[in-house]
């Protein structure tokens, strides 16, 4: 008997983000309990990512949970992180959230923008 298959959600929240977006919740003792990432027109190669805390969850957003972290994306950024993986990153020049995203053709040399 095959084993049932566990659906991935088509956004992923890794560990790492989940424990930072908590650390700063925490550190703000903020209301906003919730990441928002958005995809918007702009930056320098043509789209480019908003990471924001939030505190409404839409009825079209797609929730992503992991560490008691909770990640939301809209339906219509969905279209653009569909695959994507949601990493937080710290290395010797600095610390971001950063987006591993397939859909992603080239992307600028900072990350915080890509194209399609």
């Amino acid at each position: 008997m095959a084993s049932p298959m566990i659906d991935e959600p088509p956004v992923k929240l890794t560990d790492a983000a989940a424990k930072q977006i908590n650390a700063i919740i925490q550190q703000t003792n903020s209301e906003k309990k919730m990441l928002r990432v958005a995809v918007n027109g702009g930056g320098c190669s043509g789209f480019q990512y908003s990471f924001d805390l939030d505190d409404t969850q839409n009825p079209d957003d797609l929730v992503v949970e992991n560490g008691g972290a909770t990640l939301l994306v809209d339906n219509i950024s969905l279209m653009y992180l569909a695959g994507a993986e949601v990493d937080f990153v710290s290395d010797l020049i600095g610390s971001a959230f950063q987006i591993k995203n397939p859909n992603a053709t080239a992307s600028c040399s900072c990350g915080s923008s890509f194209s399609i």
